[in-house]
Parts: C-alpha cells; sequence; structure tokens
C-alpha cells in the first residue's frame, strides 16, 4: 500500500480546507496514514468518485456521512479510495533471493537439528499484500527450494478489502516479472497474456483484510515479516509501535523486509540491519 500524486484534476465539487484537514484526521486516525497539504489533489481526485457515486455536491456534505449511521461503511470506502496499490511480481528481487537462500536453509537447518513440529512449521506474514503479486511471489519462491513435510502458511492482509478480494482470486492480466521457469510450474497461461495462480501456490496462501492499527489475528511466534512500502506514509510513532508489535510476534532470529525507502533507524531497535532493507530480530527481544 502507497500514495501517489495524481495528475492535476479539474475540480467539479467544492473541496475546502476544512474539509481536507476533516479527511485527513480520519485518515490519521482509522489507517494511521499522516497526509501533508500537498496532497489535497490527490485527495480530491480519489474522493470525487466517492461523491458522484452518492450523488453529493461538495466535500462538505460527504464529511457529513462520517458523523451518521453510515459513517462506519463509508471509512472503509474512503481508505480503499485514497490508498494507492503499485505493486508487481517479485519487486525487490534481492529479498526472494534472500528468502530462498538464507530464510528458508536456516527454517530447514532449525527442523533438521531437532525434528519437533513445532520447528516444522513455518508461518510468514505479507503486511500489507496489495493486490496479491508479493505473497505470490514469496509462495512460487518458497515453493521452489523448501523439501516436503513442512507445515507451511503465509498469511497475507492488506486494509484495501477491494485488493484483498482481488488477490485472493489469484487472476492477473499479465505475467511480467515472473521466471520462466516459475510460470511454467505454478501458474496456468490464458488468452491474450493473463495468468492464473495453480492451485499448489495458492493453497499456500490465506488472504485476509487487516488494518494495521486493530487488532491482529495472528498469535506468532512468526519466522519472517514482509513489511514492503507500508509505512512510509506513517508517523514515526506509529511505525515505532507498528514494528515494535511485529518484534513480539517473531522468533528471535527471524526475518524482516521492509521497502527501498524505509528505515528502521531511529524507529525501532529489535531489529538488526542485515543487507539491503532486511532485518534480522535480535535474539534477546
Amino acid at each position: 500500500m502507497s500514495v501517489e500524486t495524481p495528475a492535476e484534476v479539474k475540480e467539479e465539487f467544492l473541496f475546502t480546507d476544512d474539509d481536507f484537514k476533516r479527511i485527513s484526521e480520519l485518515v490519521l486516525n482509522r489507517a494511521g496514514i499522516a497526509l501533508r497539504a500537498e496532497k489535497k489533489t490527490l485527495v480530491y481526485g480519489r474522493l470525487a468518485k466517492r461523491l458522484r457515486a452518492l450523488r453529493l455536491n461538495n466535500f462538505r456534505d460527504y464529511c457529513k456521512i462520517f458523523d451518521g449511521d453510515r459513517g462506519n461503511d463509508e471509512i472503509g470506502n474512503l481508505i480503499n479510495a485514497i490508498t494507492t496499490n503499485l505493486t508487481r511480481f517479485f519487486r525487490e528481487d534481492h529479498h526472494f533471493k534472500h528468502v530462498k537462500n538464507t530464510l528458508i536453509p536456516q527454517l530447514v537447518e532449525r527442523y533438521q537439528k531437532n525434528s519437533t513440529s513445532e520447528n516444522r512449521r513455518i508461518r510468514i506474514w505479507s503486511a500489507g499484500c496489495s493486490s496479491g503479486e508479493e505473497p505470490y511471489s514469496l509462495a512460487m519462491t518458497i515453493a521452489s527450494c523448501l523439501p516436503t513435510g513442512f507445515d507451511l502458511k503465509i498469511l497475507a492482509t492488506d486494509i484495501d478489502t477491494n485488493m484483498v478480494a482481488k488477490a485472493a482470486k489469484g487472476l492477473y492480466q499479465d505475467s511480467k516479472g515472473i521466471p520462466s521457469e516459475y510460470l511454467q510450474r505454478y501458474c496456468t497461461p490464458l488468452e491474450n497474456g493473463a495468468v492464473q495462480m495453480g492451485p499448489q501456490i495458492q493453497k499456500m496462501i490465506t488472504f485476509k483484510p487487516l488494518n494495521l492499527l486493530d487488532a491482529w489475528p495472528m498469535r506468532g511466534p512468526l519466522d519472517a515479516v514482509f513489511c514492503r512500502n507500508v509505512v512510509i506514509y506513517f508517523d514515526k510513532d506509529t511505525q515505532s509501535t507498528l514494528f515494535n508489535r511485529m518484534a513480539q510476534l517473531m522468533y528471535p532470529g527471524s526475518w524482516l523486509y521492509i521497502g527501498h525507502s524505509e528505515s528502521l533507524f531511529r524507529v525501532c531497535d529489535q531489529f538488526e540491519l542485515k543487507g539491503q532493507t532486511i532485518y534480522r530480530r535480535g535474539d534477546s527481544c
């Protein structure tokens, strides 16, 4: 999940600074996303569709919805509208190489040293999975190198309910970015270049809508977390809270992967930087 600025749009609805402030406060309190003043054009462009759908004439009337009975329902539409899901298969490929060359070998070695049911269990979280390209890339990577006999599950979550529904279908209009060997083994080609994720891959992943500011459904412990390009629009306090919560759910020595423009510097001291946007949870946390 990320937010970007669209091209300039022609104003169709009155959108005052007070309207923008109200919407910004709602988004910050509900999703932790801090909308700076320069994002006003983006917010207008994204929410104009909602005003048309609701047959409203201005943003003042739209803001009034949140004071009434429909407010809880509309907040989901608001969050879905302003978040942009920029993703692709095997984005930031060095993370998936690390999973294949480091994470999985370590987990296999852990089981070989102590063959318990707990060590056979592998749990990975894709936090902010968008339309699913990240968790499917992860699943294909792991399927290519994990021996049989492991209890692997990937939880993929996103605040955008529309994206979660799309991801669960596993249907994509093109296969750009998927290595040819994975495409042949784990995907079904369709007409016009579309591709369907195969059942072997789909059954590895559970998709669920989740606001990271709410209670989390998983209990842990987790072996790895992908939280990439999710927190860049959160303030530092929210980022700190989020990553410290994650640390409490993760095994000592487990791995955290974040986005290319993100950092844990002065945000969370429970992880140690081990590579390009790759962190390891400390043993003493």
